[in-house]
């Protein structure tokens, strides 16, 4: 997956400025991001503090690391039942 520019600290900051009331297209110009990433932004990380932000990420990426863990088990337990 590609790395996004923005930390989440200046994703969290840009949907700061949407709650105070800015335009989202406004914001869209000024920050260089399309609609479709801002709508997709929010709904990640609408109401979130940057502290949130950070344990979502470090929650999705244990997620993925048990995901490949349980995967290479299922591959062994394939692998020695194809032996045995």
């Amino acid at each position: 997956m590609r790395k996004s520019r923005f930390t989440e600290a200046q994703i969290i900051a840009i949907l700061k400025e949407a709650e105070a009331g800015m335009a989202a297209a406004e914001l869209c110009r000024k920050h260089g991001i399309s609609d479709a990433t801002f709508y997709n932004w929010r709904n990640k990380f609408g109401g979130m503090d940057v502290s949130e932000a950070k344990r979502l990420k470090q929650l999705e990426e244990e997620n993925a690391r048990l995901k490949r863990l349980v995967a290479n088990q299922a591959l062994d337990i394939d692998m020695l039942k194809e032996v045995l």
